[in-house]
């Protein structure tokens, strides 16, 4: 009984190591993943770094890799990357699906209601990994009320699909379209979803006005790092 509780007290504090190391330094973890991922803009990876510490402070467990979706970001380009929080690095940059009501080659249009066929914006935390009828795939839950919080009841998932293929650009300008999920290529798909299984985060970002006004993850109190990154533009200019 001793080894085990002291078992259980060392993996709490390896999980308060971790969330402090995580919490501590977000500006660190700021320039070392935009050195890894210069593509992506700074200001959406800010946005997508201070959703995860306001999920933090608010109580959600600590996650190893994030995803980040920039739907602002045509889809004939490479807009999702993934990233491995305790390493600081780029694990993969690649192409992925809108839904087919959110918009031609640009996504504009985002739902939270089943039938939609749109996309949704917000923070999601992946859960189980499962083999469905795209195959190996990947449930989410979202965790944002009228922005994302129906995606299981959607069945917005991550999956693997043949129409993700950027052969396609050339003869429509664009790769195909979901029913609302993040599809991405089938080469890819087992990579994507073990590294996202089991509890990682998921950022799906859009400028959309309300969700920016109005989501608990990007309004935290507290000095936010996509304010400071604006002001230092601001001030460049």
């Amino acid at each position: 009984m001793f080894k085990h509780a002291l078992s259980l007290f060392s993996l709490t504090l390896a999980g308060l190591a971790f969330h402090s190391v995580q919490a501590a330094t977000p500006a660190a973890l700021h320039n070392s993943l935009r050195q890894s991922a210069p593509q992506l803009d700074q200001q959406v990876l800010s946005h997508a770094l201070d959703a995860v510490q306001c999920a933090l402070q608010q109580g959600n467990k600590a996650a190893e890799r994030l995803a980040v979706i920039d739907f602002s970001l045509p889809s004939s380009e490479k807009r999702l990357w993934i990233f491995d929080l305790k390493k600081r690095t780029l694990l993969l940059n690649d192409f992925v699906a809108h839904g087919a009501k959110s918009g031609d080659n640009l996504a504009s249009n985002f739902s939270n209601i089943n039938g939609s066929h749109q996309s949704s914006i917000g923070l999601f935390r992946s859960a189980e990994s499962y083999s469905g009828k795209h195959g190996y795939s990947l449930r989410m839950d979202g965790l944002e009320p009228g922005f994302n919080d129906r995606a299981r009841e959607r069945a917005i998932v991550i999956h693997g699909a043949d129409y993700v293929n950027p052969e396609w650009i050339p003869r429509q300008g664009r790769i195909g379209r979901s029913q609302g999920c993040p599809a991405v290529r089938p080469e890819i798909t087992k990579t994507v979803v073990d590294a996202l299984k089991d509890g990682q985060l998921v950022f799906t970002w859009y400028p959309d006005p309300q969700w920016l006004q109005t989501s608990s993850f990007l309004n935290c109190p507290g000095p936010r790092l996509a304010d400071r990154n604006s002001q230092r533009h601001a001030g460049d200019s």
